[in-house]
């Protein structure tokens, strides 16, 4: 932790924190409340929390550090280890091996230091052996002939001694090391003090920024892309780019915050589990669609989001829909009218709740 930070509040996930008023400035609560409302509740001491701060995380872990030194700690209620079995199935990591050996740390700094070591050691020794390469469209005004000569270009401008080519260069500038290169930059940016990785994640940004261009990325835009037997070890560091890019805000393309927060939204990771782990598991002649949209009405101005879609080539469409729910508290009646809802607009016969943990009887 830094020294610039002696205020270090730890808050667990779903569950309320009373402070004493004093223990922080009211400046520090508001800052809370405007800038992470939606990831903490902010109850201001009244007589409805006896005269206290109460803070309630809600379903996000992480780090976020507030003016004036304060640092809130948002733990996960799963264990760290647990943590990395489900970040390996949501961001695909586990055919990679990427983190064997890795999950015995016992915090949430620890657990963020040795992603970022991993990730910052495969890109040194990606550099080490050279950078993916590809031919790149260009074109320019040149004194020589190079690839293809614009004669049209070139004809209407008969006194300029240059001639204006379109031609090909191969090189490492593209978007396979840009990703990379912009990931390493944001956590160079990120709150929490990396003292054992920040180091080689440094090595790493320095290596990449003098052969790529510096520029934005977005988190959809590591997945989807296309890899043969030349780059196919870039595909696990694109997963680990996603996972930075989609955990360390804020998530426009620049911002105008020197230092980010790392926050990581338990309730996406443990949906992007179940349908990883899932896939892994189906057995041939079914297949899963995730996040799928169902519009309901004559002008379909609603629409339900559906968490997971089970489907089988035998039955010709769905069979099953399943919703995730990261709580430990009982089953509720608005869980299960929602997935039944969720199986009549699919008409299904089989609707599923997954929780982390058994949280009732069968229904």
């Amino acid at each position: 932790m830094t020294q610039s930070a002696p205020h270090q509040i730890a808050l667990k996930e779903r569950e309320p924190t009373h402070l004493p008023k004093d223990s922080i400035p009211g400046s520090v609560g508001e800052a809370l409340w405007r800038d992470h409302g939606e990831r903490i509740l902010v109850e201001f001491p009244s007589p409805k929390t006896g005269d206290d701060w109460e803070l309630t995380p809600q379903g996000w872990a992480g780090y976020i550090a507030v003016e004036g030194g304060y640092v809130f700690w948002l733990q996960p209620k799963t264990d760290i280890q647990n943590l990395f079995r489900m970040l390996e199935y949501a961001y695909q990591l586990k055919s990679f091996h990427v983190l064997d050996g890795e999950v015995e740390c016992g915090s949430l700094e620890e657990f963020y230091e040795r992603l970022a070591n991993i990730f910052a050691g495969r890109v040194l020794n990606r550099t080490r052996r050279g950078l993916y390469r590809s031919y790149v469209a260009e074109s320019n005004d040149l004194p020589y002939v190079r690839g293809q000569l614009d004669v049209r270009r070139t004809a209407q401008a008969p006194w300029d001694v240059r001639l204006h080519c379109h031609y090909q260069t191969h090189t490492p500038d593209i978007e396979e090391n840009q990703l990379i290169a912009w990931t390493l930059q944001r956590i160079t940016r990120c709150d929490i003090t990396l003292e054992r990785s920040l180091p080689a994640v440094r090595r790493a940004f320095r290596a990449l920024r003098g052969a790529v261009e510096l520029r934005p990325f977005r988190p959809s835009d590591c997945v989807g892309r296309l890899y043969n037997r030349l780059n196919e070890d870039y595909q696990p560091m694109h997963a680990l780019c996603r996972f930075f890019l989609e955990n360390s805000g804020p998530t426009h393309d620049l911002g105008n915050r020197k230092m980010l927060p790392f926050l990581v939204n338990m309730d996406r990771l443990f949906e992007l589990f179940v349908a990883e782990w899932l896939r892994s598991h189906l057995p041939p002649g079914w297949s899963l669609e995730t996040q799928e949209r169902v519009y309901i009405g004559a002008e379909q101005d609603w629409y339900f989001e559906i968490d997971l879609v089970l489907c089988s080539e035998g039955n010709c469409g769905p069979v099953c829909v399943l919703d995730t729910k990261y709580k430990t508290r009982k089953t509720a009646a608005d869980d299960i009218a929602q997935v039944v809802a969720y199986a009549a607009s699919k008409s299904c016969q089989h609707a599923v709740l997954i929780y982390p943990t058994a949280v009732g009887p069968r229904l």
